[in-house]
């Protein structure tokens, strides 16, 4: 038996998501299971880093299956790529511990929300960021981010639905890189509640626009109250970027 880590990355735009559906909508998990059986040759059940929503993008997603294929390592990523659509891609592979599991194993993930920031939209970006015609106080962004960095309970940037056990969360960085009309928004996590990077943004945007202050952002922090924050942005600026193990 073989443990099989690959790092894809793929164009979230046309699927519902990451993880398989009951009522067999395309989802990304779907796809890959699909063309990993057909190559395995049986019938292949993946683990994944990070499930992903609808419309969300990876450059780092991580997924692992176990295989008694003796295909070479450095042969899957080649002949996987030939069995995939355009939108999906496997971009490396490797061998790893059968006790490797993609999501249990990782130390912290790697997000970044996009956000395009201009008086005039962009046909090229419209599937991969959010458009905000408002001009953004960007310093008053960054001086909030730094009331979101270490560990608390980040219940006022969770969404309904969330099963996690504990909303307590360690926000490793949280990095806002300005490139006019781009303002990247970067959050590493050793562990992210539901929707809370889509959150994050938004309350980030709404400093930016002075609808909120900074200290307004460290006083949700405190309270836990979600109502308080900002709005869940779109998917469609979203990206994982990598899992670090």
């Amino acid at each position: 038996m073989r443990n099989i880590k690959i790092i894809i990355e793929y164009d979230g735009a046309n699927y519902h998501g990451f993880q398989r559906q009951t009522d067999n909508l395309p989802t990304v998990q779907k796809v890959l299971e699909e063309a990993l059986t057909s190559l395995m040759k049986h019938r292949v059940s993946l683990v994944v880093a990070g499930r992903t929503d609808a419309g969300v993008h990876a450059r780092g997603q991580v997924i692992s299956f176990f295989t008694e294929s003796l295909i070479p390592v450095n042969r899957i990523v080649l002949a996987l790529n030939t069995l995939l659509p355009d939108d999906i891609v496997a971009m490396s592979a490797e061998e790893v511990e059968l006790s490797f599991h993609a999501g249990f194993s990782s130390k912290s993930k790697v997000y970044r929300y996009h956000i395009y920031n201009s008086r005039v939209p962009t046909a090229f970006h419209r599937l991969y960021s959010y458009y905000a015609p408002q001009r953004l106080d960007v310093p008053a962004m960054m001086q909030a981010a730094r009331y979101i960095i270490g560990e608390h309970d980040f219940t006022a940037f969770r969404a309904a639905g969330s099963k996690a056990k504990t909303s307590v969360r360690n926000v490793l960085r949280l990095d806002i890189e300005h490139s006019p009309p781009h303002i990247y928004i970067t959050v590493e996590a050793n562990g992210f509640l539901y929707n809370m990077v889509r959150i994050i943004a938004g309350t980030l945007l709404y400093v930016g626009k002075h609808k909120l202050t900074p200290d307004d952002v460290r006083r949700f922090v405190e309270s836990g109250k979600r109502e308080k924050a900002g709005p869940t942005m779109p998917p469609q600026g979203l990206c994982l970027m990598e899992v670090k193990y």
